[in-house]
């Protein structure tokens, strides 16, 4: 069975076990990855091997499903948060049997981890961190605050990555850069396409 034919497997399980927004969350990160990637003049292989990461990097959640995503009890949110910090090496567990390569899953297990070693599971720092996880780390953390949650509505791109720059010791430079230059043409791109639309009907107007 080849990487793409698990991956979908996988994400179904994801989509249909009461996380919808977990499927979402992780198809936005997947495709930061890849363009990442790309801009790095990684491998087709190396590409994709992150791009399936970017999808899969918060399987674990499903082995923590019934703490993360079951009741509104306030006094779970300790015991969540002891799960949420356990996703990374339960998906790692799960890739791992599906038959993964070993980067995919070292990708998935440190994808919490931050440059300056404050992260988890191991605290690694720097360039001990694999370069796909550290790809992962800023995706990650850009797709949540431009995601809307219960307590907050979605971040706009700009303010979200504002938002990483005060955090900047936790991302490997050689990786934030790049990445921010690719939300800065992704924004300047949304923009000339509104100026075109917006042009294209101030015309029809005057032509009628």
């Amino acid at each position: 069975m080849n990487y793409e034919v698990r991956m979908t497997r996988l994400m179904s399980r994801i989509i249909d076990y009461r996380s919808p927004f977990t499927a979402m969350h992780s198809a936005g990160v997947a495709a930061s990855a890849k363009k990442l990637a790309e801009l790095a003049g990684m491998s087709r292989e190396e590409c994709l091997m992150m791009e399936i990461a970017g999808n899969l990097h918060d399987i674990g959640k499903l082995r923590a499903s019934t703490y993360l995503y079951g009741g509104d009890d306030d006094t779970l949110n300790v015991e969540k948060m002891r799960y949420v910090r356990l996703h990374a090496g339960l998906g790692y567990e799960v890739v791992k049997e599906e038959g993964y390569p070993d980067r995919i899953c070292e990708m998935i297990l440190h994808h919490h981890e931050n440059y300056d070693g404050t992260g988890y599971p191991d605290n690694l720092v720097g360039e001990e961190i694999p370069l796909g996880a550290r790809i992962l780390r800023v995706c990650d953390v850009f797709a949540a605050l431009t995601s809307d949650r219960p307590y907050r509505k979605a971040f706009d791109s700009e303010t979200a990555v504002e938002l990483l720059i005060e955090e900047v010791r936790h991302f490997d430079m050689k990786v934030f850069l790049p990445f921010q230059s690719i939300v800065h043409d992704e924004v300047q791109a949304r923009e000339k396409a509104k100026r075109e639309a917006y042009s294209g009907v101030t015309t029809d107007k005057l032509v009628n």
